[in-house]
C-alpha cells in the first residue's frame, strides 16, 4: 500500500469519527434533556436515527436495507446481527425503525463524546462479572415492560480473527428472548467488515448492505430450547454472509 494510499485511509478515518462527534456537540443540550428521563427514550431515538444516517452517509457509506420480514412498529422484538465494525451500530440504527436499548460493553464508554451518551441510554455489562450480568436482565425488563425493544450483537464483540465469517453466539439475548417471550429479529450485516473493520489502515466507502430476515418466535420456548434457539438464528444470519460471498 503507498504511502498516499494510508494517508487517505487515516484522513477518511478520522473524518468518521469527527462525524460521530460533530451532531452530537451541536445537538448536546436536546440531547441531554431527552436522556435526562427513560420516559423520553423514543424521542431520543429519533435523533440518534439521525445522526446514524448523517455518519453514514457523510462517510460515504450507501446503506441498502433487504427486508424479507415484517416488523409491528408497536411491538417489542430482540434484534441481533453480526458484529464486525464500529459502523454496524450505526447501520443497526438506520435499519430498525422500533425503538431500542443497545446491550453493549462497558468499554464503549471511554470513546470520548459518544461514550457519555452510550453511558446514558445503553445497557451496560461487564462481561467478568456475574454481578453485572444479572443487572443486564433487571434493565431489559425494566425497558420491555416500557414498550423499548433490545438490540444486541450476540457474539459478544468483535472476532479477535478476522478471518471468521461469524463467530459462535453467546447466550444472553437468547436467555432474554425467552425469558420475556418476544420474538428475536436476525439481521446480517453483509459489508461492514469489507467497509470499516476494526483494522486501522482498511476500508473505503462504498456501498452497506443489510438483510432484515423474518422474526423468529419464542413463544412456549423455555430455556432448554436456547441452544436450539441459537444455532437456528446464527444459521440465518450465516447463511446470509456465506451467500454474499458467492455473489
Amino acid at each position: 500500500m503507498s504511502i498516499l494510499k494510508k494517508l487517505l485511509i487515516v484522513l477518511w478515518r478520522v473524518w468518521f469519527y469527527v462525524l460521530m462527534a460533530l451532531p452530537i456537540l451541536i445537538l448536546f443540550p436536546v440531547l441531554l434533556l431527552l436522556t435526562s428521563k427513560e420516559r423520553w427514550y423514543p424521542q431520543f431515538f429519533v435523533l440518534a436515527r439521525f445522526w446514524a444516517t448523517i455518519v453514514l452517509y457523510g462517510s460515504g457509506f450507501l446503506p441498502k436495507v433487504k427486508r424479507k420480514g415484517n416488523v409491528d412498529y408497536n411491538s417489542s422484538y430482540m434484534f441481533i446481527a453480526n458484529h464486525t465494525s464500529m459502523a454496524d451500530i450505526m447501520l443497526m440504527l438506520y435499519c430498525v425503525k422500533n425503538p431500542f436499548v443497545f446491550v453493549g460493553k462497558q468499554e464503549l464508554t471511554k470513546i470520548p463524546i459518544f461514550g457519555f451518551f452510550y453511558r446514558r441510554t445503553c445497557i451496560l455489562v461487564d462481561r467478568n462479572s456475574q454481578r453485572s450480568k444479572t443487572q443486564v436482565f433487571k434493565e431489559a425488563k425494566k425497558r420491555l415492560d416500557t414498550g423499548i425493544s433490545i438490540c444486541i450483537f450476540p457474539e459478544g464483540g468483535v472476532p479477535d480473527d478476522e478471518s471468521i465469517v461469524l463467530d459462535e453466539f453467546k447466550d444472553g439475548a437468547f436467555r432474554l428472548a425467552i425469558d420475556y417471550q418476544i420474538p428475536i429479529v436476525p439481521l446480517s450485516f453483509l459489508d461492514n467488515k469489507k467497509r470499516f473493520s476494526y483494522t486501522f489502515l482498511s476500508g473505503s466507502p462504498g456501498k452497506m448492505r443489510a438483510v432484515l430476515h423474518p422474526m423468529i418466535t419464542t413463544v412456549g420456548l423455555t430455556q432448554e430450547d436456547k441452544r436450539s434457539l441459537k444455532i437456528q438464528c446464527r444459521e440465518v444470519i450465516l447463511q446470509s454472509l456465506l451467500d454474499s460471498i458467492r455473489i
